[in-house]
């Protein structure tokens, strides 16, 4: 993925960094250099980072182990400053599932804390005298580093559980709630408390913290998408894909020349193009592929066309199709029926096939 480094495999699972990672690492070093001046505390403190970062890790394995055990798969986890995303195939839709994945990475982190606790007297922490307690706090020694990392772990689990998407505490609530309401009702009712907690935090945070408006804005925005997406969903549900399918369709021949191609989308709608030659599908083409080819007039579709991408079945769930785009991030697809090829169906036409169908639902 661009702007992206892999960082190695775990368990089959691709693990990324993001490279404003190191700007985070920076900006902490700095501020940590200007408030004490101490290069020991900012070894420290840069150290702590990419530990917590260790255990962001840990916690989204959590996750993709639980979803393993329901047959689906992780693609990777990738690491952002402001926490990790683990890319599953897909999200299950079973209450109990859900319930069990979306709980498995903080109780990665829970488990974290129980173990530091066994090596750290936390005794010594809970000291009436608020003197005492900043002095030890402010030595970069080992103990306060496994301290530093036990506090940083428990504000994950509680971070994280808060009943708002699109943090786990969200899905844990959809997900109880599924078990008595439809997933279309629950996931309302949860993006509309997660919604409610966003304004409250907006509000406490143009007061206190520009940290929490920055927050505010990543749960209300990702409450909605949550919501719309499965509302997309459940609209979906009964459909196969030959009923969005787009069937004047121009197919392309490995000989077509590509000066052909650029005429045929600046006089038509078309941007993406199945090649079928032969009498089978060769392939596809697609827009970036004409665009980074345009100076190129005398090459063949034959010679750049994508042949890894597969077709769809004409009678594919279009809810099916949805996940291989995104699995597979491809939004374009030939569709054939016992064999022959009937059309296309890209994601665009099945966003207009959701607008007329929501229109109908009205």
């Amino acid at each position: 993925m661009k702007g992206f480094l892999e960082l190695g495999k775990v368990l089959g699972i691709k693990i990324e960094i993001h490279w404003t990672f190191a700007l985070l690492l920076i900006w902490i070093g700095l501020v940590e250099f200007e408030n004490s001046g101490n290069l020991e505390k900012v070894i420290t403190s840069q150290g702590l980072i990419l530990v917590l970062m260790a255990c962001v890790v840990l916690h989204e394995l959590g996750h993709a182990l639980m979803a393993r055990m329901y047959n689906i798969k992780t693609k990777s986890i990738i690491l952002l400053p402001i926490g990790g995303v683990a890319t599953l195939d897909k999200i299950s839709k079973k209450p109990k599932q859900e319930l069990l994945i979306a709980l498995a990475g903080p109780a990665v982190n829970l488990i974290i804390v129980l173990l530091l606790a066994l090596f750290i007297p936390l005794r010594s922490y809970f000291n009436f005298d608020t003197v005492l307690i900043d002095e030890q706090l402010y030595q970069p020694t080992f103990q306060n580093f496994l301290f530093y990392l036990l506090i940083a772990n428990l504000i994950l689990v509680i971070f994280n559980l808060i009943p708002a998407f699109p943090m786990d505490g969200g899905r844990v609530l959809r997900a109880l709630l599924s078990f008595r309401l439809s997933r279309v009702e629950a996931t309302s009712i949860a993006s509309g408390i997660a919604q409610g907690l966003a304004t409250l935090f907006f509000i406490v945070g143009l007061l206190f913290s520009p940290f929490l408006v920055l927050i505010a804005f990543f749960i209300f925005f990702g409450a909605y998408g949550e919501n719309q997406m499965v509302k997309q969903y459940a609209i979906l549900e009964g459909h196969t894909a030959k009923e969005a399918t787009l069937t004047n369709i121009t197919l392309l021949n490995l000989a077509t020349k590509i000066d052909e191609v650029i005429e045929l989308v600046l006089s038509s709608t078309e941007k993406d193009f199945v090649v079928f030659d032969n009498q089978r599908i060769e392939g596809v083409l697609n827009q970036k592929q004409i665009i980074e080819n345009a100076r190129s007039r005398t090459l063949l579709v034959g010679d750049i066309l994508d042949r890894s991408v597969g077709f769809i079945d004409a009678n594919t769930p279009i809810t099916e199709v949805l996940e291989r785009m995104q699995k597979e991030k491809n939004n374009f697809f030939p569709v054939t029926e016992n064999g022959e090829i009937i059309g296309a169906i890209d994601r665009s036409n099945i966003s207009e096939f959701i607008l007329l169908k929501s229109t109908e639902n009205q």
